[in-house]
């Protein structure tokens, strides 16, 4: 193993191989690879709040920073197909900066998606933070992977799950971009309209938990992301790899894949986890509510004979209490 990350690391070495995680500088890396050759990108790369990574300094100069950003951004949009789709995960510090920075470089935003999850930071002098920004560019605003027909990226509605209208659409809807796994869970907190995605945190207790990287995504956030943005067989990059789940999910979903990290140890440990899924493998942490998911018998609305009944008997207790 050690050898090939060696060799990964030369700069005119030969085309890089797909389906692994590549030693390498994910400019460098990237600058390796063909230009147009690339369906999906997904990028969670640092924030630059001081988090301790092993081998990265995650507190850069502002400037020296977004001119990083620009640089690695520019080389995910040219190693996009012209119908590419690029996904970038950031926090408060640099959302605004970086989206204006993805957009210089030629991307179209389509979507700005909050991700809201629970074990958040808890923090003293401030609101405590539970949400990160999720932001989704294309190459080409007419022309982009968006498989909204599909089952499996629809969820029921509320017309389905609550009202049991029969004017809903038997396909269901398309998820808002505001997340949530599970909108039967947070009925009191959000709506199923919202532009705010709901996802779980994957904390330390967690059984989806890697253990070997702080910052793990949950693969079901990934696989909504994967499942509409492209199709079986093709091309996912990751330019940094981290705990590898980007990866993971593109070959539990059969789609070709190729990630970078600056850590030895992290590839190590991704590789390891890449070996133990295969294509088919069902993702990790609790499923969506798909349009092939049963519908909620307890969430249809009564009949109003059923309701009329209801409130008659509560008539009859109160009287019988007046008594």
């Amino acid at each position: 193993m050690r050898q090939q990350f060696l060799f990964d690391l030369k700069p005119d070495a030969m085309p890089l191989s797909w389906n692994t995680i590549h030693l390498q500088d994910c400019v460098a890396g990237m600058e390796r690879l063909d230009a147009g050759t690339v369906d999906l990108a997904f990028a969670d790369p640092p924030f630059n709040v001081g988090y301790e990574y092993d081998v990265y300094n995650d507190r850069q100069e502002h400037e020296l920073y977004l001119e990083w950003s620009k640089n690695w951004i520019s080389q995910v949009h040219r190693v996009l197909k012209p119908n590419g789709t690029f996904w970038l995960a950031i926090g408060d510090e640099y959302a605004a900066e970086l989206k204006l920075i993805s957009q210089q470089v030629g991307f179209h935003c389509r979507s700005w998606v909050i991700w809201y999850y629970t074990f958040g930071v808890n923090c003293s002098h401030k609101f405590s933070r539970s949400h990160a920004h999720l932001f989704y560019f294309v190459k080409d605003e007419k022309d982009f992977t968006f498989r909204a027909e599909e089952l499996e990226n629809r969820i029921p509605s509320a017309r389905q799950l609550v009202y049991n209208d029969r004017r809903a659409n038997p396909k269901g809807r398309l998820p808002d971009d505001t997340w949530i796994l599970r909108p039967q869970d947070l009925a009191d907190c959000f709506s199923a309209q919202e532009d705010t995605w709901y996802f779980p945190r994957v904390a330390g207790t967690f059984k989806e938990r890697a253990g070997f990287h702080g910052c793990q995504m949950p693969e079901q956030l990934l696989g909504r992301i994967v499942r509409i943005c492209s199709h079986p067989g093709d091309r996912v990059l990751d330019p940094f790899s981290g705990s590898a789940t980007t990866l993971a999910v593109a070959k539990k979903l059969e789609r070709e894949f190729i990630g970078f990290d600056l850590s030895e140890d992290y590839i190590t440990a991704g590789l390891a986890r890449l070996e133990r899924c295969k294509g088919g493998d069902p993702l990790d942490g609790a499923p969506e509510p798909t349009m092939s998911a049963p519908s909620t018998a307890n969430g249809k609305r009564l009949q109003p004979e059923k309701i009329r009944g209801k409130h008659a008997a509560k008539s009859t207790k109160k009287k019988s209490k007046a008594r």
